[in-house]
């Protein structure tokens, strides 16, 4: 049977018409491709996220064990430049880390005291929304990641993170690294990068590096979307902070105060 032109446009615009339809109430309703909900006593979804209790992380003046071991398991080159500092997890002053937290009244509890900040791996990052190649992206539980083959050194997603949680390689970073480790591929110039929550260590079953690395265990990280998780507990009964939460970004790493 033959279709007059007319006739085949009129079933392919219909045609159109249901598939975004199709599409409009599956976003609507949230139950598009992998995201249908869970079955009764089905596992919950991954939701990474992490705690950091200030008052343990003050205890041990001076300590710096999660940074080194962050450095350490992902080849973070020491430049000893301001201006070529690379970064992954590193600390700020209190006021510098929580500045809308902050108030003249605290007295010494918090004044100048230094707080582990890292990429916040937020729920609305900002960083994902312009980079023009895809070079970062949010996975479904949750980490912002980086593809360093993909990114092409625009550095729009470092203006974009209101954290200052990515760097960028003005130089060569392979020469600074004082103790290769052979199974994290090292960057290049001209490439950004930043905290991956160790996705690498995650996939084996392990905690981040610096998580494993504290010695008063003020890093505590998990599943955020299991109600039975430590850090989904401590979220659900202790006040706890998120850097420049008036932002709207919603990041995933929480403070305990």
């Amino acid at each position: 049977m033959k279709i007059s032109r007319k006739r085949f446009l009129q079933i392919g615009g219909l045609t159109l018409c249901a598939v975004a339809c199709k599409t409009a109430v599956g976003e609507l309703l949230d139950i598009g491709e992998g995201n249908s909900p869970s079955a009764p006593g089905a596992a919950p979804a991954t939701r990474w996220a992490m705690v950091v209790d200030t008052a343990k992380c003050f205890k041990k003046d001076g300590c710096t064990d999660c940074i080194r071991a962050c450095n350490k398991a992902h080849n973070v080159p020491a430049i000893n430049d301001a201006n070529h500092e690379v970064k992954w997890i590193w600390k700020e002053s209190f006021e510098n880390a929580l500045p809308s937290q902050a108030n003249p009244y605290g007295g010494e509890k918090f004044r100048d005291k230094p707080v582990m900040v890292l990429c916040n791996h937020c729920d609305k990052p900002p960083c994902v929304r312009v980079c023009p190649t895809q070079a970062t992206w949010k996975r479904e539980d949750g980490i912002v990641m980086m593809d360093w083959h993909r990114c092409i050194g625009c550095r729009y997603c470092v203006a974009a993170c209101p954290y200052g949680s990515r760097s960028f390689n003005w130089v060569d970073p392979r020469p600074y690294i004082a103790e290769l480790n052979p199974s994290f591929p090292t960057r290049t110039k001209g490439v950004v990068e930043k905290c991956n929550f160790c996705e690498e260590r995650l996939v084996n079953g392990q905690l981040p590096a610096c998580v494993a690395a504290c010695p008063e265990k003020a890093l505590v990280f998990g599943n955020v979307a299991d109600p039975k998780s430590d850090v989904r507990q401590i979220l659900e009964s202790r006040f706890t902070l998120r850097r420049k939460p008036e932002l709207g970004t919603q990041p995933n790493v929480f403070y305990l105060v």
